[in-house]
């Protein structure tokens, strides 16, 4: 496998905190990157070589990624499958378009779950106000999830029967959903992982996520639970990515649910879990997804520090109605590290940035985190 030489273009197809990291890393490597992402502000956009400011699947500016840049990739998983494949003719693209599309859709991602036989909870597809009507009780209390263009709580609603279905699908304008029954929900993990191109993988630690109002709220490396199931997880991960010929970073989120590990989703891209690895890692995800997308060898995972890492929402820079600027110069230390992604606006709700906690004890380690809470006013 030949290396795509240093200091080539390589385009990241999104502007965001993660697209940001990618830049970083990319730059840090030796190479320059071409950001496409139709907001103005975007947070990659400000520290790459060249910003497009187009929409994309705007044609004019996926022909300049084709003629000035050696490959891309994307840091989610809303970028239009038909963007990624008109671009893989042209240049290297990783993951591919056939991976991202698996991903992107729920539909789509349970099915290919249930047919290579991952574990998944029970669900059914409602595409219609009559698949409704097929709904069995036992399904309920579940989860209506619309198919495409959910992330972070959004376009979830709880139903716990059909009446309430009937009312969910309604709000949701018919558009095609997926139906979950809720399990026994024990905690939720996930494993942060990347694939190359020649078939070497490498793995982070399993971490342990704790969500409110459906946003990751917390996530502590390394999760305490079961070996089995963590063993479980990584070659669930494993055997992921090789049913799906993917190459790059992929994050696969599970619940533990009965003593049993279950498929949540696949993010075909770094993941927000996954940032304690800029701290506590000899090498963080975003370096070795530049390493995938470029042909480098994927370099070693492991951690040096017990980590704990907390989003910091929008919420933290309102007081009431009042926007402020919160106090981070008051918990600074050596084993904190505070990471803003340089977004323009706070909104309640936003992921404007995230800290991580490192040390050896994860109970001191959880203490100095609800200290630096209470300071926040979290």
């Amino acid at each position: 496998m030949t290396a795509i030489v240093k200091p080539s273009m390589l385009a990241m197809l999104g502007g965001g905190q993660l697209g940001r990291f990618f830049v970083v890393s990319a730059q840090k490597l030796g190479y320059q990157v071409t950001v496409l992402d139709p907001d103005p502000n975007s947070p990659a956009g400000k520290l790459a070589d060249v910003h497009l400011c187009q929409k994309y699947d705007d044609q004019d500016a996926l022909d300049i990624i084709i003629k000035t840049c050696k490959a891309a990739s994307t840091e989610f998983e809303n970028i239009p499958a038909k963007t990624l494949e008109c671009l893989q003719k042209a240049i290297i693209v990783r993951p591919s378009a056939y991976a991202v599309s698996i991903a992107q859709n729920r539909i789509l991602e349970k099915s290919f779950l249930k047919k290579n036989n991952f574990p998944v909870g029970d669900f059914k597809v409602i595409e219609t106000v009559n698949d409704i009507k097929s709904v069995d009780s036992s399904l309920f209390p579940a989860i209506l999830k619309i198919a495409q263009f959910g992330y972070d709580g959004k376009g979830q609603i709880h139903v716990n029967n059909m009446e309430e279905l009937n009312r969910a699908f309604t709000q949701f304008k018919l558009q095609p959903c997926v139906l979950e029954k809720k399990l026994n929900l024990h905690t939720e993990v996930s494993v942060v992982m990347a694939r190359s191109n020649d078939d070497k993988k490498v793995f982070y630690p399993l971490i342990e996520n704790k969500h409110v109002n459906g946003i990751l709220d917390n996530s502590t490396i390394p999760a305490n639970i079961d070996k089995k199931l963590s063993e479980c997880a990584r070659d669930i991960a494993d055997r992921l990515s090789t049913a799906l010929e993917y190459v790059g970073v992929m994050a696969v989120e599970f619940f533990i649910a009965n003593g049993s590990i279950f498929v949540n989703e696949i993010a075909p891209r770094p993941h927000n879990s996954g940032h304690f690895s800029l701290d506590a890692c000899l090498n963080n995800q975003f370096d070795q997804q530049v390493r995938a997308l470029v042909g480098l060898p994927l370099v070693d995972t492991s951690i040096h520090s017990k980590a704990i890492m907390v989003n910091l929402l929008g919420d933290v820079w309102f007081q009431g109605d009042q926007l402020i600027s919160p106090p981070f110069e008051e918990i600074k230390a050596e084993n904190i590290a505070i990471h803003l992604y340089g977004k323009k606006d706070p909104r309640r709700g936003r992921k404007m940035g995230h800290f991580t906690v490192t040390g050896d004890d994860t109970k001191e380690i959880l203490s100095a985190v609800k200290l630096i809470r209470a300071k926040l006013s979290m």
